[in-house]
């Protein structure tokens, strides 16, 4: 009993992170979109370089992201942290919170907070599938007037769209029953019911939402096929940001998505932000096994391509069970398949492309 009350001491003592109060002179400078990278007020080129620090977008109560956050910065050397959140945790709709969603939202505050004090940027991404509804158009508007011109905060507005054209991507519509291969295997059964016969708002009108505030923050824009598909913004359904400062479209690419060179004409033309990207040595069950390249192939090379060409990216995911993992323990172990280069990377190390996928 002594030894188990030991051991919870050890892990509590583990994910405290003192609140700390804002010092605005360590902050960052507010970004905007210049062509096709990022500027700060100052007009000095950023790029963006860090992992996804998850688990808000599952447990409402989550703290030790909050550590992560500090782990991801200090110790990663990450500029930036990308926040996977639920709109229900935001506005407290969950049954484990009594509170309204208040506690949710400080934690978020405090996560901001430690990251703007130590120079580096929280990109805010709604963790939601398929295509947007109202209620993720309710929560921009409200997460938008919350965060409003904080110069560390980008607006990633809706995680994975898939399974819809790009009409409805763009304007929205009704979407359908998902037909074919269902590759939400981390979604419940509940979640996956929910995405399929329902009026879209279409990604338009999370823009219009958050726009609506008055703040210009940047935002983070998705593509289809569970946002590693691009080729729409090419092809007459790019997105307008009249009042703000400017839009970043979205790729996520795993070990087992080919073709990195279609996503060449649109960073060409638009910033890009690799959200997700990673690989694991244990293989995805949803995906098939052949196809699912070695990590210690697949990832130098990645690496190498994000380097060639500049691409804002947050590698998946600083959780030891948030696969692909790049930490084995809450110690903070990168893993050597894919932690390991992606801290390393972080530091500074450059790594060659040898081969396009």
């Amino acid at each position: 009993m002594l030894e188990a009350k030991k051991e919870s001491d050890r892990a509590a003592a583990n994910r405290y992170v003192p609140p700390e109060e804002p010092n605005k002179a360590k902050w960052p400078k507010m970004l905007k979109v210049e062509g096709n990278h990022l500027v700060d007020s100052d007009g000095k080129t950023v790029w963006l370089q860090g992992v996804n620090c998850g688990n808000l977008e599952t447990l409402p109560a989550d703290k030790q992201v909050i550590k992560s956050t500090v782990v991801a910065i200090d110790e990663w050397k990450s500029n930036c942290i990308r926040l996977p959140v639920k709109e229900d945790f935001w506005f407290g709709q969950s049954p484990y919170q009594k509170d309204g969603g208040k506690d949710y939202r400080d934690t978020i505050d405090q996560i901001v907070t430690l990251a703007a004090n130590r120079g580096a940027y929280v990109v805010l991404d709604l963790h939601r599938f398929r295509a947007p509804k109202q209620e993720h158009a309710d929560f921009w508007k409200d997460a938008a007037e919350h965060f409003k011109d904080h110069p560390a905060v980008l607006f990633d507005l809706f995680n994975e769209p898939h399974g819809i054209s790009w009409e409805v991507w763009k304007k929205g519509g009704f979407v359908g029953e998902k037909e074919g291969t269902d590759e939400s295997a981390f979604l419940t059964e509940e979640d996956k019911k929910k995405n399929q016969g329902f009026q879209s708002v279409g990604m338009q009108a999370l823009i219009d939402a958050a726009r609506s505030t008055g703040a210009k923050n940047i935002v983070i824009v998705g593509g289809l096929f569970w946002c590693n598909d691009l080729s729409g913004i090419l092809k007459g359904y790019a997105l307008e940001d009249k009042t703000g400062n400017g839009i970043m479209y979205s790729w996520h690419t795993y070990n087992w998505h080919p073709g990195w060179a279609r996503v060449i004409p649109v960073l060409e033309k638009y910033p890009l932000f690799l959200g997700e990207v990673g690989a694991d040595i244990k293989k995805m069950d949803f995906i098939k096994s052949e196809i699912q390249e070695d990590p210690y192939t697949f990832v130098p090379d990645m690496l190498g391509f994000i380097q060639k060409y500049k691409i804002n990216w947050t590698g998946w995911c600083l959780h030891p069970r948030a696969t692909p993992v790049l930490i084995s323990d809450w110690n903070y172990t990168p893993t050597p398949y894919w932690g390991e280069f992606a801290k390393r990377a972080l530091a500074g190390e450059q790594f060659e492309m040898k081969k396009m996928r």
